[in-house]
């Protein structure tokens, strides 16, 4: 059940009245969701949302919602059967949804709060919930595995939901990417008591979580339009560390300092004094193989689906996990082989031996060093050339000189425009900003047309996308382009 005793506490502890009004209107013990038929999403079209959309439509509730764009992602979901419409119908939403005791309301944060669907539902005394609030009422009834970290916790949690769901235990899980081994989001299982879930610190969404167990792969500073600063978002994660079950347990990448009272084991590459430690990573004909060590022994030649020294970092958390919910080496060492990523998340496109094209999410300095630095092993003698959409301004602006330090490491660099998502611009934060402070000589700020028909001339090394905005626009024609030249 909801350790709604033991929020309440930690806020307390901290003297954070504001935190307590917040959290006592996300009370959810008296909400059951056998009292309603049908959802109705505003923002259907996220990548969180859309995964409970399906889910809710795999019940045979009634799904409809709106998005301010269409997508991949609604497009699919408008095959599948479930209704979406573009444009903000206000009190004008289909008549099965305005019976208020039976439907469910769910929105995103990034929808303004001038919405008028929202402002309908809202002033109707509709029952409103962010996607947050309702993975915490799935936690309620299974055991939750709960996947956080500012970095990392979208492919870990694929990865730990395939793995899972291969083996005998099998899982239900809802992921902040689309799973390239199912092509979907979402996995149900009506059997397994296991549910995976990306546990999301924005807006300090993994807060409504009930995690049975975890695993906290980075605390790095972020989302501090949220937060404020570093120290704030840090005590977050300790907020939702002690939300883990003291019957469960946590796996934390080694150096993290969190506490819990759930049993913690820690984690890392090369990482002797850590409980589980991945060493002698290597990529031979075209297979990505390490050695593991953990206290009760060690395995050889674990052959793992997705290359880079960070996602070896994340199938050590899985590995763990797996073995602390009883899956045998034989599952887990099939999961990891047949492992084939997630959507965006370190994405081959083309994949020759003079030409290298992949696609990726990062949007962090951190990130893109850990991108930068597994190309750098991958590939030590092809050339990188790669395009950099950032997200955000606000992100931009507090890690700027993070970004110079990272950017400035590739070969060529293109960037474009910041991607201002839910922002309004900030005077003086400019892409050119950025470009003019990046020290490697090849440079350029273009539009993506531009960048596409730059890129669309290369021959050989390595081409890169990145970033979390619409830059994932840009894959389909650049990929055609460069195909097109074979």
């Amino acid at each position: 059940m909801f350790n709604y005793e033991c929020l309440m506490k930690i806020f307390v502890i901290n003297n954070s009245t504001s935190n307590i009004q917040h959290y006592i209107k996300m009370d959810l013990k008296n909400i059951q969701l056998s009292d309603f038929k049908r959802a109705y999403f505003v923002g259907i079209g996220g990548i969180g949302m859309s995964a409970l959309a399906r889910y809710f439509y795999s019940l045979g509730w009634e799904v409809a919602g709106y998005d301010k764009t269409a997508s991949a992602l609604t497009s699919n979901l408008e095959k599948e059967g479930i209704i979406i419409h573009f444009e903000d119908l206000g009190a004008a939403v289909p008549e099965q949804f305005k019976e208020k005791e039976t439907t469910l309301i769910i929105y995103t944060p990034a929808i303004p709060k001038k919405h008028g669907e929202l402002n309908f539902f809202q002033s109707n005394d509709f029952k409103l919930f962010k996607r947050s609030q309702v993975l915490g009422l799935l936690t309620h009834n299974s055991k939750g595995l709960g996947v956080a970290g500012t970095h990392g916790k979208t492919t870990t949690s694929t990865l730990l939901a395939h793995i899972l769901n291969e083996s005998s235990v099998k899982c239900n899980a809802f992921l902040g990417g689309i799973s390239s081994n199912f092509n979907s989001n979402l996995i149900t299982s009506k059997d397994s008591i296991y549910t995976v879930i990306e546990a999301d610190e924005f807006d300090r969404s993994f807060l409504q979580l009930s995690p049975f167990s975890s695993i906290i792969t980075s605390t790095d500073a972020d989302h501090l339009d949220i937060y404020g600063d570093a120290e704030i978002l840090l005590d977050g994660f300790q907020q939702y560390a002690n939300l883990t079950h003291s019957n469960g347990f946590i796996f934390l990448r080694k150096g993290l300092n969190i506490k819990s009272l759930a049993t913690i084991y820690t984690y890392g590459v090369n990482e002797e004094m850590a409980d589980y430690s991945a060493n002698n990573l290597r990529f031979t004909e075209g297979q990505f193989i390490f050695d593991i060590k953990f206290p009760e022994g060690e395995w050889k030649n674990i052959e793992f689906g997705l290359p880079g020294i960070h996602n070896a970092e994340n199938a050590l958390a899985c590995i763990g996990m797996s073995q602390k919910l009883g899956l045998t080496e034989q599952e887990i060492r099939f999961g990891l082989k047949t492992f084939k990523g997630v959507k965006r998340r370190f994405e081959y496109h083309i994949k020759t031996q003079n030409l290298i094209y992949i696609d990726d999410y990062a949007h962090h300095p951190t990130e893109i060093n850990a991108l930068i630095s597994s190309m750098r092993m991958l590939y030590p003698a092809k050339k990188i050339t790669a395009v950099f959409q950032p997200h955000l301004f606000s992100r931009t602006r507090d890690f700027l000189e993070n970004f110079v330090e990272e950017l400035s490491k590739i070969d060529e660099i293109i960037l474009l425009d910041i991607y201002p998502a839910r922002e309004e611009q900030i005077p003086g934060i400019t892409s050119q900003l950025l470009l003019e402070k990046i020290t490697c000589k090849n440079k350029s700020l273009l539009t993506p047309e531009n960048a596409i028909t730059y890129l669309s001339k290369i021959k050989e090394g390595v081409i890169l996308t990145i970033g979390a905005g619409n830059i994932d626009r840009m894959i389909e024609p650049l990929k055609e382009k460069l195909i097109s030249k074979f």
